[in-house]
C-alpha cells in the first residue's frame, strides 16, 4: 500500500514538474480569453448599438466573436498541454456528424431563428398574429420567439413553427373595434360630430391615420355606429376604456340616447277571466 502511494506521489510530482509551466501557461491563457471575450463583446455590442442595429442581430454577432475567442484560446491551451491537435479535429467533425443527426429539431430552430433575425420580417416591439398566437414581441431568439400576449402572459414559438407560415404583422402601432347604438330617432350627424369631438379630445388617439366612424349595422333596437381609432400598442386597452367613459358622458349631455333592448309580447286567445285575473 505504501509503495502504490509512493508510486502515485513521484508520478505526480514528476508530471508536476515537466508540465507545471504548461498547466500555468494554460491556465492564465484561459482566464486572459476571459477577459478578453468579455471587453471585446462589450466593445463590439456598444458599437452596434450606436450603428442602431437590432437588439437580436447584436446579442448572435456578440456571441460568436465571443465564442470564436473561446474556441480558439481552447486550441492554444490544447496545444500548450501537447494534446495532438490533429486527431481531435478529425474526432470532433465525426462526432459533430452524429450529434446534428440526433439535434435536428435543436439545428433546425437555430437556422430558422437566423433566417428570422437576418430577414427582419418582424422586429421587436411589434405586434403579430400567427400560428394561432397574437401579442407584442418580446425577444426574437436562436431557439424560439417570445411573444407577450394581450392577458400579460408570454407565448414561446419554436423558430422551425413560424417559417414558411402566413403572419399578420400589425406594426407598432393597432386599430381599435369599438361599437355604440344609438336610438333610430337620433340625429345621426350630431352622433358622428360628438364621437369625432371625443376622438380629437383624447390624447391616445393618432390623429394620423385618421379614425374611421360609420354607421356599422341597423341592429333591432338601435344604430350601431362603429368607431375605428389608432393607438399605440402601449395605449390600446387604456384608450378604449376612455374613449367608451366619455362618449357615454357627452351622449348623456346631448340627449343623445343609447337604448335599451326592448321586446313587446302579446297575448293571443286570452280568456278574459284570466286576463283580468292577470
Amino acid at each position: 500500500m505504501n509503495n502504490t502511494l509512493m508510486t502515485w506521489k513521484d508520478t505526480l510530482v514528476d508530471f508536476l514538474i515537466r508540465k507545471g509551466f504548461d498547466i500555468l501557461g494554460a491556465i492564465v491563457i484561459l482566464i486572459i480569453s476571459a477577459i478578453l471575450a468579455r471587453w471585446l463583446g462589450k466593445q463590439i455590442e456598444n458599437w452596434l448599438a450606436k450603428q442602431k442595429m437590432e437588439l437580436p442581430i447584436r446579442t448572435l454577432i456578440v456571441r460568436v466573436v465571443k465564442m470564436l475567442v473561446f474556441v480558439l484560446a481552447g486550441v492554444l491551451v490544447l496545444e500548450k498541454l501537447g494534446v495532438a491537435i490533429g486527431p481531435m479535429i478529425a474526432g470532433i467533425g465525426v462526432a459533430g456528424a452524429g450529434i446534428a443527426l440526433a439535434l435536428q429539431g435543436v439545428l433546425s430552430n437555430v437556422t430558422a431563428g437566423l433566417q428570422l433575425i437576418l430577414t427582419k420580417r418582424f422586429h421587436v416591439g411589434e405586434y403579430i398574429e400567427i400560428l394561432g398566437e397574437r401579442g407584442q414581441v418580446h425577444n426574437i431568439e436562436l431557439f424560439s420567439m417570445v411573444l407577450i400576449r394581450p392577458d400579460g402572459s408570454r407565448a414561446v414559438i419554436p423558430n422551425r413553427k413560424i417559417i414558411g407560415e402566413i403572419f399578420h404583422n400589425y406594426g407598432t402601432t393597432r386599430q381599435a373595434s369599438l361599437s355604440v347604438g344609438v336610438a333610430y330617432d337620433s340625429d345621426i350627424p350630431l352622433v358622428f360630430s360628438t364621437i369625432r369631438e371625443v376622438l380629437d379630445a383624447n390624447p391616445r388617439v393618432m390623429k394620423d391615420p385618421a379614425a374611421g366612424i360609420g354607421i356599422a349595422s341597423l341592429g333591432e333596437s338601435a344604430i350601431n355606429i362603429g368607431i375605428s381609432p389608432w393607438v399605440t400598442l402601449q395605449d390600446y386597452g387604456a384608450a378604449q376604456e376612455e374613449i367608451y367613459k366619455v362618449l357615454i358622458e357627452k351622449f348623456r349631455e346631448k340627449r343623445i340616447v343609447i337604448p335599451c333592448p326592448r321586446r313587446d309580447v302579446r297575448l293571443l286567445n286570452t280568456p278574459a277571466g284570466g286576463a283580468a285575473a292577470a
